[in-house]
């Protein structure tokens, strides 16, 4: 059995959120799929929002909602054509962050279904 998802942020805290998004958005620019999404004037902002989001997803302060309040990640993602080719590229790249046994816990689920 996995881990109670809003635990995660008691184990590895904002820390361990800072290196996974850190890592994620660190593939973000070489990708032929994912750096034309993301701006690279906005790589840094991005990465605080998805950092932000995350740890309050996962049992953390809800930074992310008291500044930018509902998630709204449908719309939010509405402008970005994200079909199946692109959903695997992200949830390849989202592995390859998680890596290790919660990636093999988690292996029922993709990242991107943990995260919506």
């Amino acid at each position: 059995m996995g881990m109670p998802e809003l635990e995660i942020y008691s184990m590895i805290g904002a820390e361990g959120f800072a290196r996974l998004v850190a890592a994620f958005y660190r593939q973000v620019p070489q990708d032929d799929l994912l750096g034309p999404i993301y701006p690279a004037s906005d790589l840094p902002g991005a990465e605080q929002r998805l950092r932000d989001f995350l740890i309050g997803r996962f049992g953390g302060p809800q930074t992310y909602i008291e500044q930018r309040g509902h998630p709204r990640l449908r719309a939010r993602h509405s402008p970005f054509a994200i079909n199946q080719t692109v959903r695997e590229s992200l949830d390849a790249a989202y592995g390859k962050c998680v890596g290790g046994s919660f990636a093999a816990k988690q292996r029922r689920r993709s990242p991107s279904e943990i995260l919506q």
